[in-house]
């Protein structure tokens, strides 16, 4: 890994869109669309957990596997930010666009990829329709900003694909229809709350005429007590009808969660972390199990397609994984009893335990050795008893007969 890190150079001269060109053929509004807070929160939600996890870079030899350091690749992947940004914008374009699309940059004397660029759906066009041949599924044309690019310098990570398609279904595209009845629902209550919404109440006289100017002290008096939440004082024949949310208001907020509740299906993200409505009550035992649940539901089969895909940019027989673990933080009286259940048994050494907890290691080496206690301690170890599983009765049963 050193040596290729050592002997990093730019293979590429230019880049495609340095030289102009037609834009692509990505699907329209995503700019617009993200004004809605659910599917501003899907993104920020997925982007930012999966981003968060640690990734590991690992080698199966003779059934063994062994932790190597990240490639260089991971550790310097694009020209703006680090590999946490890197990650974060690639699974944006996956949620937004339903593909993340790089351009390879920069290679190493291997040829193995160095840097990698995220491009803008937008610049990116595929020819994949002829039945054979060049253009067809198999072997597609690829186009930035107009111009050709050889298929050996994209790195392409769809999510979600049709048989006989290159590109992945853009979630935003597909569902322009919900996306657009939100929009509508969310435009219509700020244009009416900006054109002045309704009144907060009406305040009416019904024996004297009240002319302009009285009317404008009565109104000024009757804004400043509903501001400071005061009681309102008013003598004869005044009555105060305050005005409530309007019907069709309340609908609009029932269509609002409506469409983070589809949205949420459409990510498989739980719907009341954006905004969305459960189908029923849920309830967790504990802040771990949510974070649990949130994993395995959520994010791992987002993280799974990540890992497959930079995976291939590393040598054959490694592989690149996301340290889902690390997102569950547990507290320390949990910790600490997992971490002495690894110790008994010899899966984890104290050096290993500390280094978790951000501890140093312990002097000479003390902290290595991964020998079990008992048996470090000179005690032999019974496996535990079977417990039947046999029906009580039945067992009665088959006694009264051996005795019969």
């Amino acid at each position: 890994m050193e040596t290729r890190s050592r002997t990093e150079q730019r293979s590429i001269d230019s880049v495609p869109w340095a030289q102009g060109g037609g834009g692509g053929n990505g699907s329209v509004g995503v700019d617009r669309v993200l004004r809605l807070a659910p599917v501003y929160a899907a993104g920020r939600l997925l982007s930012s957990n999966i981003a968060a996890a640690p990734l590991r870079q690992f080698r199966e030899s003779s059934g063994s596997v062994q932790q190597l350091p990240l490639s260089s690749l991971f550790a310097n992947p694009s020209v703006q930010g680090n590999l946490h940004d890197w990650i974060k914008r690639a699974v944006l374009s996956m949620v937004y666009r339903g593909n993340a699309v790089g351009y390879v940059t920069a290679r190493d004397y291997l040829g193995y990829p160095v840097m990698v660029e995220w491009l803008p759906m937008d610049w990116v066009q595929v020819v994949d329709s002829a039945p054979s041949g060049e253009g067809s599924f198999v072997n597609p044309i690829w186009y930035v900003l107009g111009n050709r690019v050889d298929r050996t310098d994209i790195v392409h990570i769809p999510w979600f694909t049709l048989p006989g398609k290159v590109l992945g279904l853009s979630p935003i595209g597909a569902f322009a229809s919900m996306a657009r009845t939100n929009l509508a629902a969310q435009e219509y209550m700020e244009a009416w709350h900006s054109t002045g919404g309704v009144p907060p109440g009406t305040f009416k006289n019904t024996t004297q005429t009240v002319d302009q100017a009285d009317s404008a002290v009565i109104k000024a008096r009757l804004m400043e007590a509903i501001r400071t939440r005061q009681p309102i004082v008013y003598g004869k024949d005044w009555d105060y009808n305050p005005i409530t949310v309007p019907a069709y208001e309340a609908q609009f907020i029932s269509t609002l969660k409506l469409g983070a509740t589809q949205l949420a299906a459409i990510y498989g993200v739980p719907p009341e972390l954006i905004g969305g409505e459960t189908g029923g009550s849920m309830s967790y035992s504990s802040p771990e199990q949510r974070e649990i649940e949130l994993i395995q539901l959520t994010l791992l089969p987002w993280m799974s397609t990540l890992e497959s895909h930079l995976s291939m940019l590393i040598p054959r027989g490694q592989c690149v994984k996301f340290d889902a673990d690390a997102l569950i933080r547990l507290d320390p009286l949990t910790r600490w009893s997992i971490y002495e259940k690894q110790r008994l048994i010899g899966g984890a050494n104290i050096d290993e335990i500390r280094n978790k907890e951000n501890m140093p290691p312990l002097p000479d080496d003390q902290g290595r050795d991964y020998t079990p206690l008992p048996i470090a301690a000179g005690v032999s170890i019974s496996p535990p008893s079977i417990r039947s599983t046999e029906d009580p009765r039945l067992r009665l049963v088959r006694e009264e007969r051996d005795r019969a």
